[in-house]
C-alpha cells in the first residue's frame, strides 16, 4: 500500500531526519530550533533529502569528504528515481527520501521542484563548468536557489506568493556562493570549479592553476566578488522574512546572518581564506542568533542599495530554455541482455 513517508511511523522519521542535519549542517541545525514544532520537524524532513542527494551524488557521507567521483551520472540516476517513488509514497529503503515524501504530501511539494535540485547534481555528472555569469546563476539556483523555494513552502508561503518566493530564492543563491567562495580549493581538488571561465580568463589564471600560491591574489579577488554577489542577495532575502510568522522570522535570519558571515570571513582573510576551512564557531552562531531575534523584532529590513541582477524569473527562463541535462546511457544488467 502506499503512504507518506514509504509507509514509516512519522516520529521515528522526524528523529533519524534531525540526526541528519545535527551532524551533517551544526549551522542550520542550530537555526532549525527556532521554527515552531511543526515548521521545524519539516524543515528536518526536507533537509534530510537534500543531504541525502547531496551525499549519493558526491560519494560522501553528512558532508564529509568528497569520494570517488566515478560513476556519478549513475547515482544521479538513482536519486530521481528514489525522489519519484518517495513522492509516489512508495518506500524505498532510504530514511531521507522517505522523509521528502512525507514533507512532500504534507506541503504539497512537486517533482518539478525536485526535479530543479537534482539538475543541479546532473551538471556536476556531465562535467559542467559555468563560460558567464548567467551560468553561475543557473547553477547556484539548482543547488540552493530551488531549495530556498521549496523551504518556503514548507514554512507554508503559498504557491501563489512570488514575491516571498523569490526572495527565498535569492537567500538560497546567496548560501551558495558563500559556498563557492569557502570551498575553492576543496572543489579545486576534486576537478570542479563555479568560478565562470571568464572571471578566470579576466584574471589570467591558467587551466588547472587556480589554487596554486602564485594566484592566491587573484582568487582572493574572485573570492570577494562572489561575496559581493552574496550580500546583495542576502539583503534582498531578508525583505521576504517580514511577512513570516516570528519564529520563522528568527530562524531564516539566523540562518542567512551565519552563513553570511562565512562569506565575510573569506573575504576579510583575503589570500589566506583557504589555508584553513572557514567555520562560525559555536560562541558565534549564539551571538549572531541573539542578534538576529532583536532583528526579527524590528522587522525592518534594509534593502540593497540595489536589487541582484540575478532574478528567479529570469533564471528560470534560462533553465526552461536549456531543458533537461540528457540522461546518460546505461549498459543493461546481464540478465536483461
Amino acid at each position: 500500500m502506499r503512504s507518506a513517508g514509504g509507509g514509516r511511523y512519522r516520529e521515528p522519521l522526524v528523529a533519524k531526519s534531525y540526526d541528519m542535519i545535527a551532524q551533517g549542517s551544526k549551522s542550520f541545525a542550530a537555526a532549525s530550533w527556532l521554527f515552531d514544532r511543526a515548521t521545524r520537524e519539516r524543515v528536518w524532513l526536507l533537509y534530510a533529502w537534500c543531504r541525502r542527494c547531496d551525499d549519493i551524488a558526491d560519494g560522501q557521507t553528512l558532508g564529509g569528504e568528497l569520494g570517488d567521483q566515478s560513476g556519478i551520472s549513475g547515482r544521479v540516476k538513482a536519486i530521481r528515481a528514489l525522489t519519484r517513488r518517495a513522492l509516489d509514497g512508495e518506500p524505498t529503503a532510504d530514511v531521507g527520501f522517505d522523509a521528502f515524501g512525507q514533507v512532500a504530501s504534507e506541503c504539497g511539494l512537486t517533482m518539478e521542484m525536485a526535479d530543479d535540485v537534482i539538475a543541479g547534481f546532473e551538471l556536476d555528472a556531465a562535467g559542467w563548468r559555468p563560460r558567464g555569469e548567467k551560468d553561475l546563476a543557473r547553477y547556484c539556483y539548482h543547488v540552493a536557489g530551488a531549495v530556498g523555494v521549496m523551504m518556503a513552502r514548507v514554512m507554508g508561503v503559498p504557491k501563489d506568493d512570488s514575491a516571498t518566493l523569490d526572495r527565498a530564492c535569492d537567500l538560497g543563491l546567496a548560501f551558495q556562493l558563500a559556498n563557492i567562495a569557502r570551498d575553492l580549493d576543496e572543489d579545486d581538488a576534486a576537478d570542479r570549479c563555479y568560478l565562470p571561465m571568464e572571471w578566470l580568463a579576466e584574471e589570467d589564471i591558467e587551466p588547472g592553476q587556480l589554487m596554486k600560491p602564485h594566484h592566491r591574489w587573484e582568487v582572493a579577488e574572485l573570492a570577494n566578488r562572489l561575496v559581493l554577489k552574496m550580500d546583495k542577495h542576502l539583503r534582498a532575502a531578508k525583505l521576504g522574512t517580514v511577512g513570516l510568522p516570528f519564529r520563522s522570522r528568527w530562524a531564516v535570519l539566523s540562518a542567512a546572518n551565519i552563513y553570511g558571515a562565512i562569506g565575510y570571513e573569506v573575504r576579510r582573510l583575503g589570500r589566506d581564506a583557504w589555508n584553513h576551512r572557514v567555520v562560525v564557531s559555536r560562541f558565534e552562531k549564539l551571538r549572531i542568533i541573539a542578534a538576529s531575534f532583536f532583528e526579527a523584532l524590528r522587522n525592518n529590513p534594509i534593502p540593497p542599495d540595489e536589487m541582484p541582477e540575478w532574478t528567479r524569473a529570469d533564471i528560470l527562463i534560462e533553465v526552461r530554455m536549456a531543458g533537461p541535462i540528457p540522461e546518460p546511457d546505461f549498459k543493461p544488467l546481464p540478465d536483461e541482455e
